[in-house]
């Protein structure tokens, strides 16, 4: 007796013999599975049920503030550099496992880009680095002007179609958390300057 045969989410992708990816959860035996797992759920701030993105977000801010310490601008920029690619890698690899092109369990983009935020806007006090929380949230959730398109990006790709897409997600997860912590950025200097 033979098999059942795999549920097909898109007949005319099996028809063309495109493989389907079912989603999966993403668990703690899922985040200790493979090391791009626990790079891209941010060491497990993205198995938060409740807002993965803003746990984070936060999870990067006391990781910051835990680091500060220790770095200086070329260990930053060495550090953030690193993670961008590293967590583009880590979240290609985890977004396939998964069965989903933006998982929202994926946080490393989210740690980047906030380190990216509070490293450029130091000096800061802890009134500025929560309006800079307040604000990459806001643009990393609302996702309003630029944000949208670069996440559109990410969710233009088929991976039922092409299955390439599951190569380029790694860099659409990470590109419009880029361009909110861009946004973010221009809106602490318009702060500071009308301040």
């Amino acid at each position: 007796m033979s098999e059942p045969a795999p549920e097909i989410t898109d007949f005319a992708a099996h028809l063309a013999g495109v493989p389907q990816r079912l989603p999966r959860r993403a668990t703690a035996g899922f985040l200790l599975a493979h090391p791009a797992h626990f790079l891209a759920l941010g060491f497990g701030s993205g198995l938060s049920p409740v807002a993965p993105g803003t746990a984070g977000t936060l999870w990067a801010w006391v990781a910051f503030v835990a680091l500060q310490p220790w770095m200086n601008d070329a260990y930053w920029a060495l550090l953030i550099a690193t993670t961008l690619v590293l967590g583009s890698w880590a979240s290609t690899i985890t977004a396939r496992d998964m069965g989903v092109l933006d998982p929202s369990a994926i946080v490393v983009d989210e740690v980047v880009a906030f380190w990216l935020v509070l490293w450029l806007v130091t000096p800061a006090g802890l009134l500025e680095q929560a309006l800079a929380f307040a604000l990459f949230r806001y643009f990393d959730a609302a996702k309003p002007g630029p944000v949208g398109w670069a996440d559109a990006l990410c969710h233009r790709l088929d991976a039922a179609r092409d299955p390439q897409a599951w190569r380029k997600a790694g860099l659409g997860i990470m590109l419009d958390d880029l361009v909110a912590a861009g946004c973010t950025l221009l809106m602490v200097a318009a702060w500071r300057f009308w301040q």
